[in-house]
């Protein structure tokens, strides 16, 4: 919740998309999209997001979901990366997946790399059905990832990692 202003241009941001799509993409399908969210627009968004997450008699502990929506409004760049994998005769639907995550990655890696501090985040509503029309996604779209673009005066600190020797293992015959 630390990202403020400035954020990126639209120069900025259309350089970051380039080096985003730069991603393994088997049969060059594209299956992703990227949609910058306006400031207007996130706060429409929120206000139908909570008052879904309101009427919604499943969702459990609805005040900690709605500090997730809450995120929505905090960066002054929001870029929601969509998946638009589908059923293809020889790419995979996983690997067209894992092509979009990929494109996440990258746009991570693009805004670090301008000089911006960026934030992969997905909320509740990414996987409820009825948030798709405010999200604006047809039918054989997902969410990726919403990532959240800005500067921040507040130092980085580093999260804990997983010990290198409980994830890596060297394989011989």
């Amino acid at each position: 919740m630390t990202l403020e202003s400035p954020g990126p241009d639209s120069d900025q941001i259309r350089e970051m998309v380039e080096i985003a799509a730069r991603v393994p993409d088997h049969g060059k399908l594209a299956p992703w999209r990227f949609v910058v969210w306006s400031s207007s627009l996130r706060k429409a968004m929120h206000a139908s997001l909570i008052e879904l997450l309101e009427a919604h008699p499943d969702l459990m502990d609805k005040e900690k979901l709605a500090k997730g929506t809450d995120k929505l409004l905090h960066a002054p760049c929001v870029i929601a990366v969509i998946s638009t994998a589908s059923e293809h005769p020889k790419i995979p639907v996983w690997e067209q997946t894992l092509s979009a995550g990929a494109s996440c990655m990258n746009l991570l890696h693009a805004a670090n790399a301008l000089g911006f501090e960026a934030q992969w985040l997905t909320a509740w509503y990414i996987y409820e059905d009825q948030a798709r029309d405010i999200l604006r996604l047809s039918d054989s779209e997902q969410i990726a990832g919403i990532v959240h673009i800005g500067s921040s005066s507040i130092p980085k600190a580093e999260r804990p990692r997983p010990d290198l020797d409980t994830i890596l293992s060297f394989v011989s015959e």
